[in-house]
Parts: structure tokens; sequence; C-alpha cells
């Protein structure tokens, strides 16, 4: 059963710059890699992704960047086909007129 999950650009950039694979982000790499970002929306959108279930992380604490940096990411692969539609939408259109073409 496919999920309708709606994303903000923020959200839709970590979860690009992590890769929907499902492999391990270190803190350290995903901080260099997203770049110019304020603290507090990094903070922001990092931990909406883990509480919503579709980031995983080893630190249960991230109030700091510090703690960003120390920590392990991953996508939740349970819902890394769910993201990857909702990252490109109009990838799913096209699939769904080819089945029924």
């Amino acid at each position: 059963m496919r999920r309708e999950i709606n994303l903000s650009g923020g959200e839709i950039t970590f979860l690009k710059t992590m890769g929907l694979s499902g492999a391990p982000t270190f803190g350290k790499v995903l901080i260099e890699q997203i770049g110019e970002m304020e603290t507090a929306e990094f903070l922001d959108e990092l931990n909406g992704l883990i509480q919503l279930g579709y980031v995983l992380s080893d630190k249960a604490n991230l109030r700091t960047m510090e703690n960003v940096e120390r920590g392990v990411f991953r996508v939740n692969p349970s819902y890394a086909r769910d993201l990857r539609d909702a990252i490109q939408p109009g990838r799913r259109r096209e699939q769904t007129r080819r089945r029924r073409g």
C-alpha cells in the first residue's frame, strides 16, 4: 500500500543528500554536503524527518550541531519507495500511465 507523503524543500534536500538506499551517512559528512542552511532550520528539518520515522539515527538527542556531527543517519528502508515517489512525483505519474496504456 502506497503512502501519500508531502515533503518540504528542506526535507527533500536532506533525503537527496543522504540517498534513499538506506546506506549510513555520518553526521559530519551530512553537515558538509547540506551546505548553506541555518542551524535552527537544519536541526528542525532533521528532527522532523526522524520523528516521522523517515530517517533513522543512532542518537536520540539532536539539539546541537555537535550532536549531529557525532551521529550516523540513514533513510528508513520501509519508507524508501514512498519517499522516492514524493521526491519525484512526475516519475510516479509516468509509471502509472505506462501500466494503463
